[in-house]
């Protein structure tokens, strides 16, 4: 037998977690992207030793 009880508060605590996460005012905002920063960008990080691929 269905413990109808356990579905609707399971089903209803779902909804109600949906219906927050929906009316959140910060997903509607989508944050800038950090800029990179030049001097990081022109130079290359050194190889690992543990971590080169061999074909």
């Amino acid at each position: 037998m269905v413990d109808y009880f356990a579905l609707a508060l399971s089903h209803g605590l779902l909804i109600l977690a949906i219906w927050h996460l929906l009316w959140r005012a910060d997903l509607d905002e989508d944050p800038a992207a950090p800029e990179p920063d030049a001097a990081a960008a022109a130079e290359p990080e050194p190889a690992k030793p543990g971590l080169r691929i061999r074909a």
